[in-house]
This record gives C-alpha cells, structure tokens and sequence, in this order.
C-alpha cells in the first residue's frame, strides 16, 4: 500500500504490485527511476533493476509465499516449483542465490519453515503434532531436530521462554 500510494502521487499508475515487483502501466526513464527509488527509501524500500538481483528476489518471494500463506504445502520438490515459477534452470537458481545471498536455497527456505514454526509456537494455539502437519513434516521427530538445529532450542523450550522470539522476513 505504501509503494501504490507513493507512485500514485508521483503519477504513476501501478497495474500491479505484489512482494518484490511493481508493473507499470509505462516505461520510465532512468532519471525517473532515480527520483522513485529516493522516495521509496525513505519508506524503507529500494529498486532492484538488474536482471540477478531480480531473480533473487523472485526466489525469495516465491519460498515466503509458499510457505507463510500457503503452510509450505508443495505440490511437488521445491527445486521442480522454483524452476517451473522463474523459468530457469534449477542448477542456475541455485548457483546464483548461493553466490549472491552466501546461503543455499534449501537452507533459505528451512529458515522461513522456521520462522513460520516460531510464529506459530508464539501463538499457542496449536500442538506440535499439528505444527508439523500443518508444515508438512514428516514427523514431529524431524520438525524438532531441525527446530533445534537451526535455533539451537528445543520447540518446547522456546515456547517456553519470554524473550524476543521471532526474526522480522528481511534478515533471514
């Protein structure tokens, strides 16, 4: 909503916007792009114009929408959707989030699982058991163990404790 309302008064008109893309309903000129990328700054938001950095982002939005509004329920392997999705060859995905992003694609998309768990500890309303069915673990064994390995906590542990629990989306 903040992007839309600042192109708008800018005097654009965004066709669409969805996490991580805006499609104009024209071409903008560079110093243009310069004078839009200083205002979504100030929100906090910034344009990513070349090709690598886009595909990036791509990879990004495609794993948190997976598995924040759709559980990480895939209907198939994750390196088959992302290559079907971004229309590249897996290996290339793979290679160029390693370089860019200094992690695998896997161990980005098991952080978000993650996330996605320590969001629903916090909000207690759920077991452990439903928690990995609702994840699409295969047991609450392996949800723990990679719980664990990850944040270094057991599951019942960090719902547990008190402090900070979760991590925001952008510094994973």
């Amino acid at each position: 909503m903040a992007v839309k309302s600042e192109l708008e008064k800018l005097d654009y008109q965004p066709i669409n916007i969805t996490l991580g893309e805006v499609l104009l309903s024209k071409e903008i000129t560079d110093s243009e792009k310069d004078i839009v990328n200083q205002r979504l700054k100030t929100l906090g938001f910034e344009i990513i114009d070349d090709k690598k950095s886009q595909i990036i982002g791509q990879i990004k939005s495609a794993i948190i929408e997976i598995v924040h509004h759709q559980n990480g329920d895939l209907k198939s392997n994750l390196s088959d959707y992302l290559s079907k999705k971004l229309h590249h060859d897996y290996t290339y995905l793979s290679n160029l989030f390693s370089e860019i992003e200094g992690t695998t694609i896997e161990k980005y998309f098991i952080a978000q699982k993650i996330e996605k768990v320590k969001e629903l500890l916090v909000y207690d309303e759920l077991s452990l058991s439903e928690i990995a069915a609702q994840m699409n673990y295969s047991s609450v064994a392996y949800l723990s163990n990679q719980f664990k390995k990850v944040t270094g906590l057991t599951p019942t542990y960090f719902k547990n404790i008190k402090e900070d629990k979760r991590k925001p989306l952008d510094e994973l």
